[in-house]
């Protein structure tokens, strides 16, 4: 269990001198620079285990049915088999190099002296999975199988790239976004990923990230905002309004989000202990705070809280305790989710509808939003009481880490579309977004449609 507790420290750069100390141990010919041998702990790969089928449950069904039903009726299967197609795909290309360049160690770097870090990117070594065996561990986490390991870190990889989809969800083809999704995981997720979870420089700065606010919700929701933005907005966006044609499928799939999200969460302090109890509580406290306040401010609005809008409250405070969840006691975790639902409203209603760009399933403006908002409150709240990796926390050093991940998810985002457009193309044409995507793509339509 120190192990774990050990590698969680130097997975946010706060312990790299342990991590260093481990690596070192292994044998030098035998193993790579991130692995040691395994010493299993059964108690944690049992939780690992356990988590991992919960987020991917968080994307299929999960994701696909929470965005299925806020679709029109003529594009939900379009919508369900997006989730399906970017989890096939970003599968491949974890095993082909994603896995390597997210949590690889390569070389000392300067700056870095005694620690076996690489500041920018993982290593190439383990591309195909080489050299991982049923006896190796990464050094973050040395009581779980690398295996296993790889396998809960993919289903944070599936997700992310999947949330985007729902930013220009109605009117992309089909392989356009299977290429996006490819060159986006290896080219803004691996980055990322390694440079707060695997030992890069923003993990070595003190970047607190528990669970994802800026790996996974913020990258996502800055990429959607781009891709909404250069796909442009549906025909008939702002004319009439889009109606979900099914929110019964919404809340289903909600509520798949919120029992995955523990293994989100919860799975993140890597063992079944103190802190994976509290990021447990924390993630209910201030799921039901987001979907509270939410609906005091559509009411104030509108006269009328919708269930739409109640599960957008809700998904708005997980993503905001995200970051949070294991670093925060439950007062804290409560204020960030209180203050997410009034927060991620005004950015999918009141600024979407300002400047106008049609983000359709407000991938920004709940991801995005609500992802800052949750990385600079973990600054605030996060206390060394609840994980001792809390310890010098900081508003600054978050706001660091969120602009260094806005800024290359937005650049890289953008030169991937551009790449996408002149390749398998990304708009479908007028005829197919006006009858439906469904029939046209995929050859199947709902009944009734």
């Amino acid at each position: 269990m120190t192990r774990l507790r050990i590698g969680l420290a130097a997975g946010l750069g706060l312990g790299a001198t342990a991590l260093a100390t481990t690596a070192t141990a292994a044998p030098a010919t035998a193993l790579f620079a991130h692995q040691v041998p395994l010493v299993l702990d059964g108690a944690a790969s049992s939780w690992i285990l356990t988590s991992t089928a919960l987020v991917l449950l968080m994307t299929l069904p999960g994701l696909a049915l929470f965005y299925g039903g806020m679709v029109r009726r003529k594009n939900v299967i379009a919508t369900i088999t997006q989730s399906l197609g970017v989890a096939a795909v970003v599968t491949l290309a974890w095993f082909i190099a994603g896995y390597s360049l997210s949590f690889g160690i390569g070389q000392p770097v300067a700056g870095y002296s005694g620690d076996t870090v690489q500041a920018y990117i993982g290593s190439f070594d383990a591309f195909f999975l080489n050299g991982v065996t049923p006896t190796t561990a990464h050094s973050l986490t040395p009581g779980l199988p690398e295996y296993l390991w790889i396998a809960y870190q993919l289903t944070f990889a599936i997700i992310t790239p999947a949330l985007i989809a729902g930013a220009f969800a109605e009117r992309i083809k089909y392989s356009g976004l299977l290429l996006f999704t490819g060159l986006w995981t290896l080219l803004v997720y691996a980055p990322i990923c390694h440079w707060v979870w695997g030992g890069g420089f923003l993990g070595a700065a003190g970047v607190l990230d528990f669970a994802g606010g800026a790996v996974v919700h913020v990258n996502a929701g800055v990429a959607g905002l781009v891709c909404a933005i250069f796909l442009g907005a549906r025909k008939g966006y702002g004319q009439s309004p889009i109606v979900a044609h099914n929110p019964v499928l919404t809340m289903i799939g909600a509520c798949l989000l919120l029992v995955g999200w523990i293994g989100f969460n919860a799975g993140s302090a890597w063992t079944p202990d103190s802190i994976a109890s509290v990021a447990l509580l924390n993630t209910i406290l201030a799921a039901m705070a987001g979907s509270l306040t939410w609906k005091i401010v559509e009411v104030m609005e509108k006269r009328k809280p919708s269930l739409i809008g109640a599960l957008s409250g809700l998904i708005a405070g997980l993503v905001a305790i995200t970051p949070a969840a294991g670093l925060v006691d439950p007062k804290g975790a409560v204020i960030i989710g209180l203050a997410s639902g009034p927060v991620c409203y005004a950015a999918s209603v009141w600024i979407k509808k300002l400047l106008r760009y049609d983000d359709s399933l407000d991938a920004f403006g709940i991801h995005g939003a609500g992802g800052i908002l949750g990385a600079l409150l973990t600054g605030v709240f996060a206390s060394a009481a609840v994980n001792g990796v809390a310890e010098g926390a900081t508003i600054a050093k978050q706001a660091w880490g969120l602009g260094v991940t806005i800024g290359w998810s937005a650049v890289a985002t953008f030169v991937i579309l551009i790449v996408c457009k002149f390749t398998t193309g990304l708009r479908v044409t007028d005829a197919q977004e006006s009858e439906g995507l469904d029939g046209h793509l995929h050859g199947e339509v709902m009944e009734g449609a």
